[in-house]
């Protein structure tokens, strides 16, 4: 296996890889900034989730013992794995006793949602939706070698698949490729023709996809986050495939790293104004899933992962169990930046990888944390504001969990050569006497000042330090700072700066403007959701009550529409004979319309749910969401939807958020994945 600095080099090289990583960067670096902009307070929510996963981590006992009981009370099979290998064992033996109890769900079923092939053939069909925690295990790798077909289903997972690569980033796996390596892998792996066009390379994904998700016997997900006192799984994707493989498949295999826990759904509100922003530029998510409990004639199965991070927890570096995988800090890091995740050689890259890679896999991925400047910029772009470099420095001191859990494993300054050890100490050692410091910076830079590179000008340093490879060591100035600045004036005494005051914003929607304008109006909030929503690419249309029925079947009509399917709510307005319409669900039909249970004003969000499948189908399997939502039910936050009673009565429920989208081209956003291409919302009023 290549060392670290020989990965790093190769990456430095790979012109490929830095004009990926440079577009990605700078894209959700400006994102992410504007995205914080409508979130005035968003320091304290940071502290505010900071002593949040702190809280939880110092009780996971109690709170992990309370979301399981609540977990398994809600129907779900609860499994606890300690390591790696018992949790590929305890999904090898969940899916390898399907045959029979699919069989007998199939001669109970007859609609189409469930392939024939499940019964009839030995081994099983499995659609994954984007998990670390299964790429951390190596589950893909251990099912497949028991004859179990895989098919990843995130559009950038199931890029890297295809080409037989690890993830290269947490939230965006096929951020190291460009579009003409992508465009190049689909024709040769799905016989399209060659196009560099990324609408037509996601729509090819979307129609090869569509059938996996049809035809699999078990789909498997990952947990963003666990709520103790309603015992919900959490799930946030944007592509649509999240719902698709806990929706469609009568077997679902939740897997779950045992830290991922929030005590209530008023944290988890707290952490879905913080993730989605952090990790993908937004406000919130395409789909924010809730499960409570198993569909009709499905099984749940949640397997609770410890794999390490029980000593990781008791270890100096515990902190990292805080991370709630957003990635920012990864686009943060200079390092990153240059190099890819690849270079890292881990499942988790970049700065908080270097953290837990060694403090849940061992001393070999220590030296990963000596790529680290301490520049802070991961702690700044952090959402739950974890001192990452901090930890970064207790790695390279030996901090990380022994084997029995308690102290500290190997030495510190792991991956240094022996002189650089010595020259680091020999820093420390001046660093720590101000005068004799002082005296060593002016050395330093008379030295720089009359010994120069023939090429560049600048202080030549040894081949092995790695200077002079892709960067040239600057000269050092010749006067210190701190001369320099006791002898700087400004001529201005600083008390007496004007202060700059921001003019307040008057148009309607903005944050500054909801202290100005009545809350409670229906008015302001549909008037606000509206916004939102078209801001993500949705329709509104108002309509009164008394002309809903008229203006919708005139809608539907009028796009040529002669079939629809819609949960018992919505059916009501659909009795007329050019408009059929039923509950069943059916792949091929084109527009589902369904009630919404409730909207949040500053996110554009319609909650939905299901009692069952079919229900559940209406707002997924169509090209064309239709939602029917009362004005009256349109909240101001998510806080106040998350506290409704419907979202916990229901077996699953979801938060939607505009059409079915991805960016895992190239940074290029593209509407319509495996969700619906098109969101309309028929707001009525009174």
């Amino acid at each position: 296996m290549t060392s670290f600095r020989e990965r790093i080099r190769a990456s430095i090289e790979n012109k490929n890889l830095q004009k990926a990583l440079d577009a990605n960067a700078q894209r959700r670096v400006e994102g992410s900034v504007a995205a914080f902009a409508s979130l005035p307070d968003h320091q304290d929510r940071r502290q505010r989730a900071h002593r949040i996963r702190e809280n939880v981590i110092a009780n996971l006992d109690q709170v992990a013992a309370k979301f399981l009981a609540k977990v398994e009370a809600n129907g779900f099979s609860v499994h606890l794995a300690k390591d790696s290998a018992e949790a590929v064992k305890i999904a090898l033996e969940i899916i390898e006793n399907l045959p029979q109890r699919h069989k007998e769900h199939k001669e109970k079923q007859n609609n189409i949602l469930v392939h024939p092939r499940s019964s009839l053939v030995k081994k099983s069909l499995i659609a994954k939706s984007k998990s670390m925690v299964t790429e951390e295990i190596e589950l893909n790798e251990a099912l497949e070698s028991a004859g179990h077909r895989v098919v990843e289903t995130d559009l950038g997972e199931y890029i890297v698949q295809l080409r037989h690569e690890k993830p290269s980033h947490i939230i965006t796996p096929a951020v190291h490729l460009r579009r003409q390596e992508v465009a190049q892998l689909f024709h040769d792996e799905l016989g399209i023709p060659y196009t560099e066009d990324i609408p037509t390379l996601t729509e090819a994904a979307r129609q090869t996809l569509r059938e996996v998700f049809l035809s699999a016997d078990v789909g498997v997900s990952g947990v963003n986050f666990g709520i103790a006192e309603s015992g919900s799984l959490c799930i946030v994707t944007n592509e649509g495939n999240g719902r698709m493989v806990t929706t469609l498949p009568s077997t679902h295999i939740a897997m779950m790293g045992m830290e991922r826990l929030l005590p209530t759904m008023d944290d988890l509100a707290l952490m879905l104004s913080l993730l989605p922003r952090s990790a993908t530029t937004q406000k919130i998510s395409v789909y924010t899933q809730f499960i409570q409990r198993p569909l009709d004639r499905q099984e749940r199965h949640l397997i609770f992962l410890d794999n390490g991070r029980s000593n990781l927890r008791l270890s100096p570096i515990n902190d990292g169990l805080m991370c709630i995988r957003c990635g920012a800090c990864l686009n943060a890091c200079p390092i990153f930046r240059e190099i890819g995740g690849h270079a890292y050689a881990s499942v988790y890259p970049g700065p908080i990888g270097s953290v837990i890679s060694a403090g849940l896999f061992g001393p070999e991925h220590a030296p990963l944390a000596q790529a680290c400047t301490v520049c802070g910029a991961c702690k700044e772009a952090c959402p739950v504001d974890i001192d990452l470099p901090k930890m970064l420095l207790r790695v390279r001191a030996g901090q990380f969990p022994s084997p029995s859990g308690r102290g500290a494993r190997g030495e510190g300054g792991a991956g240094i050569p022996l002189v650089v050890k010595l020259g680091l100490n020999t820093y420390r050692r001046i660093a720590l006497h101000p005068r004799l410091f002082g005296v060593a910076q002016k050395w330093i830079g008379r030295l720089a000042s009359t010994t120069k590179s023939a090429s560049t000008g600048f202080l030549p340093l040894p081949a092995w330090t790695g200077w002079g490879y892709s960067k040239d060591f600057p000269r050092p100035a010749k006067t210190p700072f701190r001369e320099r600045i006791n002898h700087h004036t400004t001529g201005m005494p600083r008390k007496d700066i004007p202060k700059i005051s921001m003019e307040k914003k008057k148009q309607i929607g903005t944050d500054d403007t909801l202290t100005l304008i009545p809350q409670s109006t229906i008015d302001f909030l549909a008037s606000r959701f509206s916004m939102e929503l078209k801001e993500l690419s949705g329709e509104i249309i108002s309509v009164s009550a008394k002309e809903l029925p008229k203006k919708l079947i005139a809608y539907l009509q009028e796009r040529g529409v002669t079939r629809v399917q819609t949960d018992a709510a919505s059916a009501e307005y659909l009795q007329n004979q050019e408009i059929a319409h039923q509950t069943e669900a059916d792949p091929n039909i084109e527009v589902g319309i369904t009630a919404a249970v409730a909207a949040v004003a500053e996110t554009g969000s319609l909650l939905i749910t299901g009692e069952n499948r079919n229900q559940l189908c209406v707002s997924l399997l169509p090209e064309i969401h239709i939602a029917i939502l009362q004005a009256k039910d349109i909240l101001k936050s998510l806080e106040e939807v998350l506290a409704l009673s419907e979202i916990r009565n229901a077996p699953a429920a979801s938060l939607i958020s505009g059409p079915s989208r991805t960016a895992d081209i190239e940074m290029t956003l593209t509407i319509g994945v495996h969700g619906p291409r098109e969101l309309i919302v028929f707001l009525v009023d009174g």
